[in-house]
């Protein structure tokens, strides 16, 4: 493994590590110019073509949307391809891990339509994530903190290369990635954070192939997945299978039936993703 530059295009100080991704490490950084935290994810340089630059050209062509992470910089440094980006919290993941593997209704009806609203912007910029999972979304910083990143936008439009877990069943086949796969992930993954797991989930450490995810997946019967949870949740679903390759999904719909559920809850539930708290509580562990 190459050595780690301790800084990147000469004003990127890099700090520890705050995680990697699909191919490449995300540091902590610090702009030393003008005294400003970001983060900065390397990538090796290789003979094959980079997912770095791939991320870095759709996040360009992304870049004015809500939910969309801002690009500062892109280059080589040293072996390393180099994306700097702005700092962003963390992610559901971890924030799902610290409240205990469950997220309340009305936190999970606020990330659903956040995420539908980004995921339909991202579409209409012709783009498929084929990614959504927990891992990839962030929370934001400072006055962005009720905001939901979508991140890692490396392996987009590409066929069968997400995590199995969330993948839709089209994607465990094989089938080249469309708009209703996204749609699908999205909705197990709120499936997940109300539920605090999903039957095809491998239990503690032990590992399951794609391949028994994917019996398990076709194996669970809608009713089962969606048991005791909202039914318009059940609905998104069905939905989301229901729709062919090329079929625009209706948005409007979905949202409507985030609205349905938001309308039973009490007067006091905020539109706030609720999750300042537990941001808190990672961010000064």
């Amino acid at each position: 493994m190459c050595k780690v530059p301790s800084r990147v295009d000469g004003r990127f100080r890099l700090g520890d590590p705050l995680g990697s991704g699909t191919y490449g490490v995300v540091y902590r950084a610090r702009n030393i110019i003008n005294d400003t935290d970001l983060a900065v994810k390397l990538e090796p340089l290789t003979n094959n073509s980079s997912s770095l630059e791939h991320e870095y050209h759709i996040l360009k062509q992304l870049e004015s949307g809500v939910g969309i992470p801002h690009v500062i910089w892109f280059g080589r440094e040293a072996t390393y391809h180099a994306l700097a980006l702005d700092l962003l919290g963390p992610s559901l993941h971890e924030l799902f891990l610290t409240h205990n593997q469950k997220f309340e209704l009305h936190t999970v009806i606020n990330l659903g339509d956040q995420l539908l609203s980004s995921l339909e912007y991202i579409h209409s910029c012709n783009y498929v994530h084929d990614n959504i999972k927990p891992h990839n979304v962030l929370v934001g910083c400072g006055a962005l903190e009720q905001t939901a990143f979508i991140i890692d936008f490396g392996i987009a439009r590409e066929c069968l290369t997400g995590t199995p877990v969330f993948a839709s069943i089209n994607s465990h086949l094989g089938v080249v990635p469309a708009r209703h796969d996204d749609l699908e992930s999205l909705v197990y993954m709120l499936i997940y954070f109300l539920c605090g797991s999903l039957p095809w989930l491998p239990k503690g450490r032990k590992k399951l192939s794609s391949s028994c995810i994917l019996v398990r997946k076709v194996d669970t019967t809608i009713q089962v997945l969606c048991h005791g949870i909202p039914s318009e949740v059940a609905t998104m679903l069905i939905y989301a299978r229901s729709l062919a390759f090329s079929e625009d999904p209706d948005y409007d719909y979905l949202q409507s039936l985030l609205n349905n559920i938001h309308a039973t809850l009490l007067p006091s539930a905020t539109c706030s993703l609720d999750l300042s708290h537990l941001r808190d509580l990672i961010m000064h562990s």
